[in-house]
Order: C-alpha cells, then sequence, then structure tokens
C-alpha cells in the first residue's frame, strides 16, 4: 500500500500516544460501518481525530484547521457512541501536537454560529505557536480577517498531549 501523507503525518501523534504508560491499545475507529480516516479508537473509551497543517500561513503565522460539516458530521456520530473525544491538531513544521477536547470545538463553533447568524459549511481553528509559549487556539470572526472571535484564546499547554488523553 502506497504511503500517503495523512499515514506520515498521523504517525507522529499515533507513535506519541503509544510511547505513553497509559496506553494499552489502538485501533481504527468504525463510524457508519466503516473505518474512519481520521479517527483512531484508544484503549477502550478514547477517540482521537487527527488533522495536520503543514506550516503557519498569513500574518500571524497560525496553523489552519478546516473543518467540514462531513467531518462535524463524522464527530457527533463518534460522540453518540460515548466515545471521549479529542482532536489532536498536528502542526508539522512546529513538530508539536496540540489537542483539544471536542466541547472546545463546539464551544467555537457554536459562538462562530451566533457571530454569523447561523451555520456556514466549514469553520477554521486558528492555532498559533510561539516559541516557548503554549499553544493559542482561536476563530476568525466572520466576515473579518485578523480579528479573533474569542476575546480570549484557548491557551493549551505544549506537554499536555498525549497525558490529556487519559485524564
Amino acid at each position: 500500500m502506497k504511503v500517503q501523507d495523512e499515514h506520515m503525518y498521523h504517525g507522529a501523534a499515533l507513535a506519541q500516544i503509544a510511547e505513553n504508560p497509559q496506553f494499552t491499545a489502538i485501533n481504527a475507529l468504525k463510524v457508519g460501518g466503516k473505518n474512519s480516516k481520521s479517527t483512531y479508537k484508544v484503549n477502550d473509551s478514547i477517540a482521537v481525530y487527527l488533522k495536520y497543517a503543514s506550516k503557519p500561513i498569513g500574518t500571524y503565522k497560525e496553523y489552519n484547521f478546516t473543518f467540514t460539516t462531513s467531518h462535524l458530521s463524522e464527530m457527533k456520530r463518534i460522540v453518540s457512541t460515548d466515545h471521549m473525544l479529542y482532536i489532536a491538531l498536528v502542526c508539522i513544521k512546529g513538530r508539536e501536537v496540540c489537542c483539544i477536547s471536542y466541547e472546545d470545538l463546539i464551544n467555537m463553533i457554536d459562538k462562530r454560529k451566533e457571530a454569523h447568524g447561523g451555520k456556514e459549511s466549514q469553520y477554521t481553528i486558528l492555532c498559533t505557536l510561539k516559541p516557548k509559549q503554549a499553544f493559542r487556539v482561536n476563530m476568525n470572526q466572520p466576515g473579518k480577517k485578523k480579528t479573533y472571535l474569542l476575546t480570549k484564546s484557548l491557551v493549551v499547554k505544549r506537554n499536555t498531549f498525549p497525558s490529556v488523553l487519559f485524564n
């Protein structure tokens, strides 16, 4: 089988998970009867949805992670099966993994929907990684570039992945 980019980039996060002392097993997670291309089942009840971005872009050097309605539907189905769902954002150039909870993602999307006045076809998470600082995770205001949605970005310490999955 040919090695795809996602195999390599997902592998970076999966290797860190496997090295954790609380890790026991990892499998592809079935969603709707078939294996998900982005989600893995860790131990018995943890689901990890993996996204990657090659390099930071724009004025603020942000990693962009886009979630379509299809991605969100898959996540909703996963949560309905009583799995704890985390989103691992693999920042390739920074060689770091930012991990947020499904609840954090949905809270940001809900705030964006409110500011926009309804649903959108996709949502982009912006993740900033500055030297010797924690991740800053946010979204843009609808129709306004370079203006964040959240007054305070979600701050995620660099050393929380993968241990956050097991707590």
